[in-house]
């Protein structure tokens, strides 16, 4: 602690700071098959994988509890952990939940929490089975590991995509950062004048989207029903510029992106308007959106066409090519990453 070389946090981010801590990381037990380095852990489970992946949400950095009823926060922080499950193309079987607590919390603020982790328990169908509670001097920490299965010849890596391939995202982009931006304007207005109550009606969508985000679980159901195997996998949680990115780096490969082909709502697009945003800009880095990203052979192509969940938005080409944005009057830019990162003063939210 007291070294006179100090490196601020800030100034690697999150993925950078994971990389210091994890670039050494070896695995000594022959049924680690991946450690760290996509969205969830995978381990040998004879003719099958298991799936494990723990998240964070911490009062304060991941949520403000001046709009986020209680109930919505249990829900969603299952979800986003099941997501993780989902983005290896394996299903989640069960959870376990920490959280920790300051003494302004009563104990049926706590059941509260609870009811919203039983929903989504029983919503997915996955089994808490354990955890731990604990005091804590300041605000509410929830931690929540998922565990999940997945077959060996289906599973899907970051690391998997090839030239050519075609790619894809399920459902559309940008509506959960839309309902924080709608969130943090009334939370503004009320603080200036109490008087003032929120108003949000008409963005029932939005305010879902980033209350109670749902996991896809239906995309990796429709993926088995149509036969498709991703190649690669990840889950949007900090933007897609950003996980196309990761995507890209772990299969060591570049991307095209076509802007005028990103999914965006009707209300997504509006509402950015109306904050005077580039609702492709939202889409590209919003994040908490919780869909799917993921490459597929060219051959599979058929087996998604038309298919109104699905939106291929992009191939994947040689890394010497990087990671290209077309605009819609086909100049090219290089994809950057402006999303969430806890870590960077700089943070969008």
């Amino acid at each position: 602690m007291n070294n006179e070389e100090r490196t601020e946090i800030e100034s690697l981010g999150e993925f950078g700071l994971i990389k210091v801590l994890t670039e050494n990381n070896s695995t000594i037990n022959p049924n680690t098959i991946k450690a760290v380095g996509d969205d969830a852990a995978v381990l040998n489970a004879g003719d099958h994988v298991k799936l494990v992946s723990t998240d964070l949400l911490i009062e304060g950095v991941h949520f403000d509890l001046s709009y986020v009823p209680l109930k919505h926060l249990g829900y969603k922080a299952v979800v986003v952990n099941l997501s993780d499950i989902y983005a290896m193309n394996g299903f989640p079987k069960q959870i376990t939940v920490s959280i920790a607590m300051s003494n302004r919390f009563s104990v049926e603020a706590v059941e509260e929490i609870y009811k919203g982790i039983y929903l989504a328990c029983e919503n997915y169908k996955v089994d808490l089975i354990g955890g731990d509670t604990s005091a804590s001097k300041h605000g509410l920490i929830i931690s929540v590991t998922a565990i999940g299965e997945a077959k060996k010849e289906k599973i899907a890596y970051r690391s998997g995509a090839k030239e050519n391939d075609l790619i894809v995202v399920s459902g559309d982009l940008g509506g959960a950062y839309m309902g924080l931006q709608l969130l943090e304007r009334e939370k503004s207005i009320f603080i200036e004048n109490p008087a003032i109550q929120p108003d949000l009606d008409g963005n029932d969508y939005l305010l879902e989207r980033q209350l109670k985000p749902e996991a896809r679980k239906d995309i990796i159901e429709l993926l088995e029903v149509l036969d498709v195997i991703p190649s690669s996998m990840i889950d949007i949680s900090d933007g897609l510029a950003s996980e196309t990115i990761h995507l890209c780096d772990q299969s060591n490969v570049g991307a095209s992106i076509y802007d005028e082909k990103i999914p965006i709502d009707p209300m997504t697009y509006q509402r950015a308007l109306d904050f005077n945003m580039d609702p492709n800009v939202v889409a590209l880095n919003g994040g908490e959106d919780y869909e799917l990203l993921f490459t597929i052979r060219q051959s599979d192509y058929d087996k998604i066409k038309g298919n109104p969940n699905f939106t291929v938005i992009g191939h994947i080409q040689s890394k010497e090519n990087g990671i290209q944005l077309i605009a819609k009057n086909g100049t090219q830019h290089e994809l950057s990453a402006q999303g969430w990162d806890a870590f960077l003063k700089s943070k969008k939210s």
